[in-house]
């Protein structure tokens, strides 16, 4: 059985990655920058700088609600949780299309903001909302996994020495969560870079990058739009990759210090 399973376990893996593999070999590094155009170097800027604005409103936002979500079981706050599932599962068209009937110029948020003359429509605007509305979900989950794995004895012990609850929950509580938070961040971050369903139906222009693959690959065909796939893979899978790696260093490193303090 063990046998069955480690083959099965292979092929599985195997056909996640070898399709990666395919991309490395038909869009090489060396001649990959030699295929940008300006109109893709656009495309990489506002999609790096949308999504570092996106993840810090994310940041901003959803640490309290997953700080609040882990510490808090009433009914209500589970009844909360229970609602974020909704923006996490549905298809990024519909987000699209719901962001466009709520932000867009007949919205009722759209409307306010026309009088302001700002557009939640192609615009920059337009790509962060969507980025952070298919994001968010990822970095709340991530924090409130990370903020109930505190050991909430070391807060009360904080609090008893005469901290603040703020100064507890920044001296004590963020650092020990902060490890998981990270992870949150870094899947923020790709989810957010990433974000192409969305973002086309919200803002078809400016170009982000994943929408400018897209016209790529309908307008010159695949040996234009690869180096782009590559592109976009080298600027959002290192982050996430180096936290999963540093976590679990750090997970590892942690379990062997804690026996020994026991030991002692």
């Amino acid at each position: 059985m063990g046998s069955s399973f480690s083959l099965l376990g292979l092929v599985g893996l195997a056909f996640l990655l070898l399709p990666l593999v395919a991309l490395l070999t038909h869009a090489p590094l060396s001649t990959m920058w030699e295929t940008l155009s300006d109109r893709a170097q656009q495309a990489i800027s506002i999609s790096i700088s949308s999504t570092l604005l996106a993840v810090f409103v994310i940041i901003l936002l959803g640490t309290p609600l997953g700080w609040q979500l882990a510490r808090n079981p009433s009914p209500k706050w589970r009844l909360v949780e229970f609602f974020l599932y909704i923006p996490l599962l549905m298809p990024p068209l519909v987000i699209g299309l719901l962001l466009v009937y709520f932000y867009g110029p007949y919205g009722m948020i759209g409307s306010v903001l026309a009088h302001l003359q700002i557009s939640a429509s192609n615009s920059d605007l337009a790509i962060v909302i969507a980025e952070i509305y298919e994001a968010m979900p990822y970095y709340i989950f991530s924090s409130i996994a990370a903020f109930s794995q505190v050991d909430q004895s070391l807060e009360r012990t904080a609090l008893a020495l005469g901290l603040t609850p703020w100064h507890t929950f920044w001296r004590v509580t963020l650092p020990l969560a902060f490890p998981g938070l990270t992870v949150g961040v870094a899947m923020a971050f790709a989810r957010a870079l990433g974000a192409f369903g969305a973002v086309i139906i919200v803002a078809y222009d400016p170009h982000t990058l994943p929408v400018e693959i897209w016209i790529s690959l309908e307008e010159q065909g695949l040996p234009t739009a690869l180096p782009l796939a590559l592109i976009l893979l080298l600027i959002a899978l290192p982050l996430p990759l180096l936290t999963v790696l540093w976590r679990t260093l750090y997970n590892l490193r942690k379990d062997r210090i804690e026996p020994s303090i026991h030991d002692k």
